[in-house]
């Protein structure tokens, strides 16, 4: 998930009680909600293919993240035991109390990045294997909704609070009307997304975080349970939907299944994105959960074979194709020019994401390459 996500989670977690367990816990919990993101330190020593290789890996596994949740808090305790030296006080931190709030928060960073369709390792550094829970879109307002609802009820309490949520709430509803074209219903959206603002501002004014205090903070993690157990559902009508449908394309092309996937897409749980492979190619389509539709409008690239794998075979060694493939779920391929005379490009995507020639950050690649019949005439 995104930052923010994890942030308001780290900050909610805290108001629903962590903070109490010692001095500066809020800020140990928002730390501790980020810390296995720390792996973007990649990006200073290496390219974006490095931190592709590294990204939610041994920081996010369960060695990892077990590390990250004792080291934070002696980093704090550490740091008042020597600040308490300098200015002549006591300690105020308490050890036990910020490593426990340490590891209930950091064990939310790893649970909700495995509820998107990125992909978490787990057992690193023992297994490369990749899970998936297809849940949620990496990144959704539902849950800014839900999580800054609750932070900002609880925390607001000064001028700088209330410009600073202002702020919050302007921006990220520049960002959510600026990606209207990839919401289902952007007029209908608005309007959700409007009436749960006023409602907040309804609630503040009536003075509800002092009155309901911590119960608003359980409410606001109750009703993410509840989201994920609804999407739950939604994801496995649209999977029985989109296998009904994989059957029918496979058996008509005389192939066979191999492995399926239905994934969100942002803040529409009623459509999803199913992708499955086969013996000879991989297929993209979306299907709807309520009226059982399937687009007929199915994406299909073939397995390499031939000319492409000659094509592959010829860059599978170099570091951002190695990378790549490492990372890719349903990964395909095309070239840009099949029939070229001497050089062309090796199109890559990975299709949860993407299609080969269209430029989507580290879920595409472009690779110059000889053209196959150049190279099997030269041999």
């Amino acid at each position: 998930m995104d930052n923010l996500t994890h942030s308001l989670v780290g900050l909610t977690a805290a108001k629903a009680g962590l903070e109490k367990l010692s001095p500066g816990a809020t800020v140990l919990c928002v730390l501790a909600a980020n810390a296995p993101d720390a792996d973007i330190v990649v990006l200073a020593f290496g390219d974006r293919w490095d931190f592709l290789q590294h990204h939610r890996g041994i920081t996010h596994a369960i060695v990892g993240v077990i590390t990250l949740a004792i080291l934070l808090p002696l980093i704090f305790y550490a740091v008042d035991r020597l600040s308490s030296r300098f200015q002549n006080r006591p300690p105020t931190t308490r050890l036990k109390g910020l490593m426990l709030a340490s590891f209930i928060v950091s064990a939310t960073h790893p649970l909700l990045d495995w509820t998107n369709n990125y992909g978490i390792r787990f057992l690193l550094p023992w297994s490369q294997k990749w899970s998936y829970g297809d849940l949620v879109f990496i990144v959704d307002p539902f849950l800014w909704l839900i999580f800054g609802g609750a932070a900002f009820l609880l925390t607001t309490r000064t001028k700088f609070s209330k410009v600073i949520w202002a702020v919050l709430a302007a921006v990220l509803t520049l960002i959510v009307l600026a990606r209207g074209d990839m919401l289902p219903n952007l007029r209908l959206f608005a309007l959700i997304w409007i009436f749960v603002l006023v409602t907040l501002i309804l609630l503040f004014l009536k003075d509800a975080g002092q009155r309901w205090g911590s119960r608003i903070a359980f409410a606001a993690f109750a009703l993410v349970l509840f989201y994920w157990t609804v999407l739950a559902f939604a994801h496995a009508r649209a999977l029985a939907l989109g296998n009904e449908e994989a059957v029918r394309v496979a058996s008509a092309h005389g192939e066979v299944i191999g492995r399926r996937a239905a994934m969100p897409r942002l803040a529409n749980p009623l459509r999803w994105d199913y992708v499955f492979d086969t013996d000879r190619a991989t297929y993209r389509f979306d299907v709807g959960v309520m009226d059982g539709s399937s687009s007929r409008d199915v994406i299909r690239y073939e397995k390499p074979t031939g000319e492409t794998k000659a094509a592959l075979d010829s860059i599978s060694q170099q570091k951002p194709v190695r990378v790549f493939l490492g990372f890719a779920r349903f990964p395909v391929l095309q070239l840009a020019d099949p029939d070229c005379i001497t050089r062309t490009l090796v199109q890559l995507a990975d299709l949860r994401y993407t299609e080969p020639g269209s430029s989507r950050g580290n879920f595409s690649l472009e690779v110059p390459v000889d053209c196959p019949t150049n190279e099997q005439s030269g041999k």
